[in-house]
Protein backbone atom coordinates (compact mmCIF):
# COMPACT_ATOMS: atom_id res chain seq x y z
CA UNK A 1 0.00 0.00 0.00
CA UNK A 2 3.24 2.10 0.76
CA UNK A 3 4.28 1.99 -2.76
CA UNK A 4 1.13 4.07 -4.42
CA UNK A 5 2.54 6.69 -2.00
CA UNK A 6 6.03 6.83 -2.62
CA UNK A 7 5.55 7.19 -6.40
CA UNK A 8 3.25 9.96 -5.96
CA UNK A 9 5.91 11.22 -3.43
CA UNK A 10 8.50 10.74 -6.45
CA UNK A 11 6.55 12.52 -8.93
CA UNK A 12 5.91 15.35 -7.52
CA UNK A 13 9.32 15.91 -5.72
CA UNK A 14 10.47 15.77 -9.53
CA UNK A 15 8.02 17.77 -10.63
CA UNK A 16 9.11 20.07 -7.77
CA UNK A 17 13.05 19.64 -8.90
CA UNK A 18 12.14 20.89 -12.46
CA UNK A 19 10.13 23.51 -11.41
CA UNK A 20 12.78 24.58 -9.27
CA UNK A 21 14.84 23.74 -12.18
CA UNK A 22 13.44 25.70 -14.53
CA UNK A 23 13.05 28.95 -11.97
CA UNK A 24 16.71 28.90 -11.74
CA UNK A 25 17.16 28.57 -15.65
CA UNK A 26 15.01 31.57 -16.01
CA UNK A 27 16.84 33.46 -13.47
CA UNK A 28 20.14 32.50 -15.07
CA UNK A 29 19.10 33.45 -18.66
CA UNK A 30 17.82 36.73 -17.31
CA UNK A 31 20.99 37.40 -15.67
CA UNK A 32 22.90 36.35 -18.96
CA UNK A 33 20.82 38.68 -21.02
CA UNK A 34 21.33 41.41 -18.58
CA UNK A 35 25.35 40.89 -18.96
CA UNK A 36 25.57 40.35 -22.80
CA UNK A 37 23.34 43.91 -22.90
CA UNK A 38 25.81 45.25 -20.99
CA UNK A 39 28.79 43.89 -23.02
CA UNK A 40 27.31 44.78 -26.24
CA UNK A 41 26.48 49.02 -25.04
CA UNK A 42 30.17 48.72 -23.77
CA UNK A 43 31.38 47.43 -26.98
CA UNK A 44 29.37 49.94 -28.50
CA UNK A 45 30.70 52.67 -26.88
CA UNK A 46 33.90 51.89 -27.38
CA UNK A 47 33.77 51.69 -31.65
CA UNK A 48 32.17 54.95 -30.91
CA UNK A 49 35.16 56.14 -29.66
CA UNK A 50 38.43 54.91 -29.47
CA UNK A 51 38.34 52.22 -32.17
CA UNK A 52 39.57 52.06 -35.25
CA UNK A 53 36.43 54.17 -37.38
CA UNK A 54 36.64 51.75 -40.25
CA UNK A 55 36.54 48.88 -38.15
CA UNK A 56 33.46 50.35 -36.15
CA UNK A 57 31.42 50.73 -39.47
CA UNK A 58 32.54 46.65 -40.16
CA UNK A 59 30.75 46.05 -36.56
CA UNK A 60 27.43 48.26 -37.06
CA UNK A 61 27.25 47.29 -40.79
CA UNK A 62 26.82 43.32 -38.92
CA UNK A 63 25.16 44.41 -36.09
CA UNK A 64 22.67 46.42 -37.70
CA UNK A 65 22.08 43.66 -40.15
CA UNK A 66 21.46 41.14 -38.24
CA UNK A 67 19.26 43.84 -35.87
CA UNK A 68 17.07 45.64 -38.97
CA UNK A 69 14.73 47.08 -35.95
CA UNK A 70 17.78 48.62 -33.64
CA UNK A 71 17.57 52.07 -34.17
CA UNK A 72 20.80 51.81 -31.43
CA UNK A 73 22.56 50.13 -34.08
CA UNK A 74 21.24 52.49 -37.23
CA UNK A 75 22.57 55.09 -35.64
CA UNK A 76 25.79 53.40 -34.17
CA UNK A 77 26.47 52.73 -38.02
CA UNK A 78 25.66 56.61 -39.20
CA UNK A 79 28.12 58.44 -36.78
CA UNK A 80 30.86 55.63 -37.50
CA UNK A 81 30.42 56.38 -41.20
CA UNK A 82 31.11 60.37 -40.07
CA UNK A 83 33.92 59.30 -38.08
CA UNK A 84 35.46 57.38 -40.81
CA UNK A 85 35.63 60.63 -43.07
CA UNK A 86 32.87 58.69 -45.04
CA UNK A 87 29.75 61.15 -44.57
CA UNK A 88 28.59 61.17 -48.15
CA UNK A 89 27.61 56.91 -46.91
CA UNK A 90 25.98 58.19 -43.42
CA UNK A 91 23.32 60.76 -45.11
CA UNK A 92 20.89 57.87 -46.20
CA UNK A 93 21.52 56.09 -42.97
CA UNK A 94 20.83 59.38 -40.94
CA UNK A 95 17.36 59.85 -43.50
CA UNK A 96 16.24 56.41 -42.33
CA UNK A 97 16.87 57.12 -38.85
CA UNK A 98 15.02 60.32 -38.53
CA UNK A 99 12.30 58.90 -40.42
CA UNK A 100 11.49 56.09 -37.49
CA UNK A 101 8.92 57.64 -35.03
CA UNK A 102 11.33 56.82 -32.28
CA UNK A 103 13.80 59.36 -33.16
CA UNK A 104 15.33 62.26 -31.40
CA UNK A 105 15.82 65.90 -31.92
CA UNK A 106 19.86 65.14 -31.87
CA UNK A 107 19.34 62.79 -34.40
CA UNK A 108 18.32 65.99 -36.80
CA UNK A 109 21.19 67.84 -35.64
CA UNK A 110 23.03 64.90 -36.30
CA UNK A 111 21.55 64.49 -40.41
CA UNK A 112 22.06 68.05 -40.42
CA UNK A 113 25.71 67.83 -39.21
CA UNK A 114 26.17 65.09 -42.31
CA UNK A 115 24.19 67.11 -45.07
CA UNK A 116 26.96 69.96 -44.17
CA UNK A 117 30.16 67.94 -44.36
CA UNK A 118 28.68 66.47 -48.15
CA UNK A 119 27.92 70.20 -49.22
CA UNK A 120 24.20 69.72 -49.17
CA UNK A 121 23.72 73.20 -47.20
CA UNK A 122 19.93 74.10 -48.43
CA UNK A 123 18.62 70.44 -47.12
CA UNK A 124 21.09 70.54 -43.68
CA UNK A 125 19.04 73.80 -43.08
CA UNK A 126 15.49 72.24 -43.91
CA UNK A 127 16.14 69.68 -41.34
CA UNK A 128 17.60 71.88 -38.63
CA UNK A 129 14.09 74.12 -39.19
CA UNK A 130 12.00 70.48 -38.12
CA UNK A 131 14.28 70.99 -34.53
CA UNK A 132 12.29 72.67 -32.22
CA UNK A 133 13.44 76.30 -31.14
CA UNK A 134 13.61 74.68 -27.38
CA UNK A 135 16.11 72.38 -28.36
CA UNK A 136 19.66 74.38 -27.46
CA UNK A 137 22.62 72.23 -27.77
CA UNK A 138 26.32 73.50 -28.72
CA UNK A 139 25.96 71.40 -31.97
CA UNK A 140 22.67 72.64 -32.87
CA UNK A 141 24.02 76.30 -32.80
CA UNK A 142 27.19 75.64 -34.07
CA UNK A 143 25.26 74.37 -37.71
CA UNK A 144 22.73 76.94 -36.91
CA UNK A 145 25.50 79.79 -37.16
CA UNK A 146 27.34 77.71 -40.36
CA UNK A 147 24.80 77.72 -42.52
CA UNK A 148 24.03 81.51 -41.80
CA UNK A 149 27.07 81.79 -42.65
CA UNK A 150 27.10 80.46 -45.89
CA UNK A 151 23.83 82.29 -46.96
CA UNK A 152 25.82 85.60 -45.97
CA UNK A 153 22.93 86.19 -43.04
CA UNK A 154 25.59 88.36 -40.58
CA UNK A 155 24.02 89.00 -37.87
CA UNK A 156 22.14 85.32 -37.54
CA UNK A 157 25.40 83.86 -37.72
CA UNK A 158 26.95 86.18 -34.75
CA UNK A 159 23.87 85.36 -32.71
CA UNK A 160 24.36 81.58 -33.76
CA UNK A 161 28.12 81.80 -32.71
CA UNK A 162 27.83 83.67 -29.50
CA UNK A 163 25.18 80.97 -27.95
CA UNK A 164 27.21 78.17 -29.39
CA UNK A 165 30.34 79.55 -27.11
CA UNK A 166 28.11 79.60 -24.27
CA UNK A 167 27.12 76.19 -24.44
CA UNK A 168 30.52 74.43 -24.33
CA UNK A 169 33.38 74.35 -21.99
CA UNK A 170 36.08 73.45 -25.32
CA UNK A 171 34.63 76.74 -27.65
CA UNK A 172 38.64 77.02 -29.28
CA UNK A 173 37.16 75.24 -32.68
CA UNK A 174 33.65 77.38 -32.74
CA UNK A 175 35.84 80.77 -31.90
CA UNK A 176 38.09 79.33 -35.15
CA UNK A 177 34.83 79.70 -37.11
CA UNK A 178 33.62 82.44 -35.80
CA UNK A 179 36.90 83.97 -36.30
CA UNK A 180 37.33 82.84 -40.03
CA UNK A 181 33.55 84.14 -40.91
CA UNK A 182 34.94 87.59 -39.47
CA UNK A 183 37.76 87.22 -41.79
CA UNK A 184 36.20 86.81 -45.14
CA UNK A 185 33.73 89.50 -44.33
CA UNK A 186 36.77 91.71 -44.41
CA UNK A 187 36.56 92.53 -39.96
CA UNK A 188 40.17 91.48 -39.97
CA UNK A 189 40.31 93.57 -35.74
CA UNK A 190 37.47 91.25 -34.64
CA UNK A 191 38.52 88.04 -36.55
CA UNK A 192 42.22 88.66 -35.12
CA UNK A 193 40.51 88.94 -31.42
CA UNK A 194 38.47 85.85 -32.16
CA UNK A 195 41.42 83.43 -32.95
CA UNK A 196 43.45 84.93 -29.95
CA UNK A 197 40.30 83.53 -27.63
CA UNK A 198 40.93 80.20 -29.42
CA UNK A 199 44.32 80.14 -29.18
CA UNK A 200 43.94 81.01 -25.37
CA UNK A 201 41.35 78.36 -24.94
CA UNK A 202 43.36 75.44 -27.27
CA UNK A 203 47.36 76.43 -27.21
CA UNK A 204 47.78 73.22 -29.95
CA UNK A 205 45.12 74.56 -32.63
CA UNK A 206 47.39 75.32 -35.73
CA UNK A 207 44.63 76.38 -37.61
CA UNK A 208 43.76 79.39 -35.20
CA UNK A 209 46.91 80.16 -35.17
CA UNK A 210 47.86 80.43 -38.87
CA UNK A 211 44.20 82.26 -39.29
CA UNK A 212 45.43 84.56 -36.89
CA UNK A 213 48.09 85.48 -39.39
CA UNK A 214 46.62 86.29 -42.53
CA UNK A 215 44.16 88.54 -40.15
CA UNK A 216 47.21 90.36 -39.27
CA UNK A 217 48.51 90.42 -42.85
CA UNK A 218 45.41 91.53 -44.26
CA UNK A 219 45.84 94.65 -42.17
CA UNK A 220 49.73 95.02 -43.34
CA UNK A 221 51.16 93.58 -39.70
CA UNK A 222 53.70 91.45 -40.37
CA UNK A 223 55.38 90.78 -37.20
CA UNK A 224 54.23 87.39 -35.61
CA UNK A 225 51.61 87.38 -32.67
CA UNK A 226 52.90 86.47 -29.51
CA UNK A 227 51.41 82.94 -28.93
CA UNK A 228 52.70 79.76 -28.19
CA UNK A 229 54.26 78.31 -31.05
CA UNK A 230 57.20 75.73 -31.97
CA UNK A 231 59.77 76.01 -34.36
CA UNK A 232 58.15 74.15 -37.18
CA UNK A 233 55.04 76.14 -36.38
CA UNK A 234 56.85 79.63 -36.73
CA UNK A 235 58.26 78.22 -40.00
CA UNK A 236 54.88 77.57 -41.15
CA UNK A 237 53.42 81.17 -39.74
CA UNK A 238 56.21 82.90 -40.94
CA UNK A 239 55.72 81.02 -44.75
CA UNK A 240 52.05 82.25 -44.28
CA UNK A 241 52.72 86.05 -43.48
CA UNK A 242 55.44 86.02 -46.18
CA UNK A 243 52.57 85.22 -48.91
CA UNK A 244 50.42 87.54 -47.26
CA UNK A 245 52.80 89.95 -47.67
CA UNK A 246 53.12 89.13 -51.29
CA UNK A 247 49.30 89.78 -51.72
CA UNK A 248 49.29 92.43 -50.79
CA UNK A 249 52.21 93.93 -52.75
CA UNK A 250 55.00 94.35 -50.77
CA UNK A 251 57.21 91.95 -52.17
CA UNK A 252 60.37 92.62 -50.73
CA UNK A 253 58.92 92.22 -47.17
CA UNK A 254 57.39 88.47 -48.53
CA UNK A 255 60.86 88.11 -49.51
CA UNK A 256 62.54 88.95 -46.49
CA UNK A 257 59.80 86.81 -44.47
CA UNK A 258 60.12 83.56 -46.64
CA UNK A 259 63.57 83.81 -46.13
CA UNK A 260 63.37 84.13 -42.26
CA UNK A 261 60.87 80.99 -42.54
CA UNK A 262 63.66 78.78 -44.52
CA UNK A 263 66.22 79.32 -41.70
CA UNK A 264 63.97 78.97 -38.78
CA UNK A 265 62.38 75.56 -39.95
CA UNK A 266 64.34 72.94 -38.18
CA UNK A 267 64.06 70.92 -41.69
CA UNK A 268 64.49 71.46 -45.27
CA UNK A 269 61.05 73.20 -45.78
CA UNK A 270 60.34 73.12 -49.87
CA UNK A 271 57.38 74.87 -49.79
CA UNK A 272 58.83 78.02 -48.42
CA UNK A 273 62.09 77.25 -51.05
CA UNK A 274 59.43 76.71 -54.51
CA UNK A 275 57.72 80.15 -52.94
CA UNK A 276 60.49 82.18 -52.91
CA UNK A 277 62.16 80.55 -55.70
CA UNK A 278 58.75 81.01 -58.12
CA UNK A 279 58.79 85.36 -56.55
CA UNK A 280 62.80 85.45 -57.71
CA UNK A 281 62.35 83.72 -60.93
CA UNK A 282 59.09 86.17 -61.59
CA UNK A 283 61.51 89.57 -60.24
CA UNK A 284 64.23 88.62 -63.01
CA UNK A 285 62.19 87.66 -65.50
Amino acid sequence: MRHPLILTLSIAGAFGLSACDQVRGNKVDRALSAVNAVDENNLSDIMLTVADPNEAVSYFQRASTENPDRLDLKRGLAQSYVRAGRATESVPIWAKIVADPKSTNDDRVDHADALIRTGQWEEADKVLDRVPPTFETFKRYRLEAMIADSNKEWKKADSFYETAVGLTTRPAGVLNNWGYSKLTRGDFTEAERLFSDAIRQDQTLFTAKNNMVLARGAQRNYSLPVIPMDQTERAQLLHTLGLSAIKQGDIETGKGLLREAIETHPQHFEDAVRSLRALENNVTN
